[in-house]
């Protein structure tokens, strides 16, 4: 059965912050005896306690709920690192700079793995008058289209949703080299270089 939290990591950070069972249990108002549940898996802290106790493990909620402590080694990154994260199930897409734990109707998502496009996903860039011209020759049909065309460069991303029975097709203002990324509802994201 899988729980919201994971068992080993209330007991890796507690010890990594150098507490006991004990010192936590009073940090928190419960007993040695049930942090020791929640460490071997035999029992879950009640949601109201969540909070605190991320704050006494020294993480987030949300790197709580996740298992594992997210450490944002690339603080002064560049926007060409950002990550994308989409929702199989209301189709939610969301944009982080660096690795986060992002989740969304009730499920962590991972973050979506850019390939280079293919045949299916061919991205064609055109320059025509002031503006970047984006086509992909991919179906727009209810079941299988294209949601969003992104423009990632150095300093910023500009996302442009994009509707089933729709044209796949979008324009931006060119801000310079980066990468044209298509997310494909069935396929997962494809990338596509600019360097003009």
């Amino acid at each position: 059965m899988n729980s919201y939290i994971n068992a080993d990591i209330i007991r890796t950070l507690r010890e990594k912050n150098k507490m006991t069972q004990a010192d936590l249990a009073c940090k928190l108002g419960v007993s040695d005896k049930t942090i020791s549940k929640w460490e071997t898996g035999r029992g879950l802290p009640d949601i109201s306690l969540v909070e605190d106790l991320a704050s006494a493990l020294g993480i987030s909620v949300g790197e709580l709920f996740a298992g594992e402590k997210i450490i944002n080694t690339n603080i002064s990154s560049s926007m060409l690192r950002t990550n994308l994260y989409v929702c199989p199930i209301c189709g939610n897409q969301i944009v982080s700079v660096g690795k986060a734990s992002i989740s969304c109707c009730g499920i962590t998502l991972p973050s979506e793995e850019f390939e280079e496009q293919d045949e299916e996903h061919m991205i064609n860039i055109e320059k025509v008058e002031d503006e970047l011209y984006v086509t992909i020759n991919h179906p727009m049909t209810k079941e299988h289209y294209i949601s969003s065309v992104i423009y990632r460069t150095y300093d910023r991303v500009e996302i442009h949703k994009l509707y089933p029975e729709s044209n796949a097709e979008c324009r931006f203002l060119p801000r310079g080299r980066g990468d044209i990324l298509a997310v494909c509802n069935r396929h997962g994201a494809f990338r596509a270089r600019f360097d003009k």
